[in-house]
């Protein structure tokens, strides 16, 4: 039996468009198509087929045949578009009307190939496109995600399904980026069981597999194979496309041009991967290891709001709780992961009221201004609160600790029991493994509940604006009924870092609250704050 021909396909446009939201350059474009046919890839994939939706998408997104006449299509490369299969499938005029919204006869477009991607539950339900573009003259194929953790009978089910249909190549999807070389080739023996026709694979490189997972794809007999330049694509990105071109060299039988490929990267796909950052590293090894949706990294490390630590929390809850669908509710629910109505235990009013406190940020100004820190504190008697772990102050002049946000106590608990000061915590709404990590450290709980634009002060809890620990501090100290809060270590972000907006809208929200104490900052400060100096007080 002759071993099938195989095809390669880029789909760098397409799949590297969720970092730049797919507006790309023109001239890069056509440098790109110019290295691809340099290289022999059989089709390139330039973007999605869709409808509008909200927020501003560029014209590879939606990949019309009118746009694609405005470029300079070399003949020898046959051009692909890709839709997600949930967009035609729920469309208001049903299937079939909704592709015809789409497509025009293939005679009459750019494309000469259209792949679909479907989750498991979506795959017989989109088997009637199939039919309906291969009627329209269009090559067809079928990406099938995440099926890495089905089992044989299923995944054979699924390809018993689809034998029969006009399929010109039947895909699976390292979605989680999860797969080894052993289990790509179990999930290839199911799907041969089923399917007769040709399969394709498209991996992902969470535990920098893709390369060996698509070669171990080929040597099993797959003949459809997907590739991005420098791995362009959702999260850590795909298999390289100018890896797979040399490896591949001797299979297809041909000699490739890489030099103008070359050029490309250096010119545009380098420094797009530098402001992108595309690419595996430890949090997408974690993630494919859990069967976590990479997009999930992908945006917390868009967002400088998320330290290390709460990467990796947000892995360790994403692990428990299910994160093979990324949907920003659940992002942005694990980033605060309070659960329940507001209400605690302690009232700070029982050591605050009409005293003056002293709060101690992260902030270098602590560290630099600690003698003089120390002699007011041991001068006036403020009563202290430390946020987190901060340290650079001696600890018997420290009162008590606070910290709510739970990524923070998830990394910092062996830190707090530790230290001796008691912990103002939310403890009873926060999960029970971040209770049990703390141990028998005292704490006084004091609870929390997070609403965008509020700030609200009850005598045993808070609703607050956002979970960062400065704002329950304060919200400590209004509870509390001080007289007067002084700031130290409140140095600020720089101007271009996303948490100096979100600090300073806190604090003004704060200020413009009713019955709360003044604030006073007494180390230098970025914040629009009343200054003084702590040399002075």
């Amino acid at each position: 039996m002759n071993k099938p021909t195989l095809v390669m396909l880029d789909c760098t446009l397409r799949d590297g468009g969720y970092y730049n939201n797919w507006d790309f350059d023109a001239q890069l474009v056509q440098d790109y198509l110019q290295a691809m046919l340099g290289l022999g890839v059989d089709y390139v994939e330039l973007g999605f087929r869709g409808f509008a939706g909200s927020g501003f998408r560029g014209a590879y997104a939606f990949t019309t045949d009118a746009f694609l006449r405005t470029l300079q299509l070399p003949a020898e490369l046959n051009v692909g578009v890709m839709v997600n299969a949930s967009e035609v499938l729920n469309h208001p005029a049903g299937l079939l009307p909704a592709l015809a919204l789409l497509f025009s006869p293939a005679g009459q477009s750019p494309v000469k190939l259209v792949r679909l991607a479907c989750h498991v539950h979506e795959f017989e339900a989109t088997l009637p496109a199939c039919d309906w573009l291969s009627a329209q003259g269009y090559r067809v194929g079928i990406n099938l995600m995440q099926i890495a953790d089905r089992e044989p009978d299923e995944i054979e089910r699924l390809a018993l399904m689809a034998q029969g249909r006009p399929l010109d190549a039947l895909y699976f999807a390292d979605s989680m980026g999860s797969l080894s070389p052993a289990q790509t080739s179990d999930i290839i023996r199911s799907l041969r069981r089923g399917w007769h026709g040709a399969l394709g694979i498209h991996t992902h490189d969470n535990c920098a597999m893709a390369l060996a997972n698509t070669m171990q794809a080929v040597a099993d007999g797959v003949s459809w194979v997907d590739s991005t330049v420098t791995g362009m694509g959702r999260g850590p990105g795909n298999v390289r496309t100018e890896y797979l071109a040399i490896e591949l060299m001797a299979k297809r039988g041909r000699t490739v041009d890489i030099s103008p490929l070359l050029g490309v990267i250096a010119r545009w796909f380098q420094p797009m991967q530098q402001q992108y950052g595309w690419g595996t590293n430890p949090y997408y090894f974690l993630a494919g290891t859990y069967g976590i949706h990479p997009t999930y990294i992908q945006e917390m490390l868009a967002d400088s709001r998320y330290a290390e630590e709460d990467l990796l929390a947000v892995i360790d809850f994403l692990k428990n709780q299910g994160g093979k669908k990324f949907n920003p509710g659940t992002l942005e629910s694990a980033r605060h992961f309070y659960r329940g109505e507001p209400s605690g235990g302690w009232a700070p009013q029982t050591l605050l009221a009409d005293r003056e406190v002293l709060l101690l940020g992260s902030g270098p100004g602590v560290s630099r201004h600690r003698q003089a820190l120390e002699d007011y504190i041991l001068r006036t008697k403020p009563f202290v609160i430390a946020l987190n772990t901060q340290s650079h102050i001696a600890a018997e002049l420290i009162d008590v600790r606070a910290a709510c946000h739970p990524f923070r106590l998830m990394a910092d608990c062996q830190e707090h029991r530790r230290l001796p000061q008691p912990l103002v915590t939310p403890a009873h709404m926060l999960p029970a493994d971040v209770r049990a990590a703390l141990g028998d450290k005292p704490l006084l709980d004091f609870g929390l509940a997070v609403q965008a634009g509020v700030f609200a002060f009850a005598e045993r809890h808070c609703t607050l604006p956002s979970s960062l620990v400065a704002a329950y501090a304060l919200a400590i100290t209004a509870s509390g009924k001080a007289r007067r809060v002084l700031l130290a270590g409140f140095d600020g972000y720089s101007a271009d870092d996303p948490r100096s907006k979100e600090v300073s809208q806190l604090l003004e929200a704060f200020q413009q609250s009713t019955g709360v104490p003044p604030l006073l900052a007494v180390t230098p400060t970025r914040y629009q704050l009343p200054v003084s100096s702590i040399y002075a007080l």
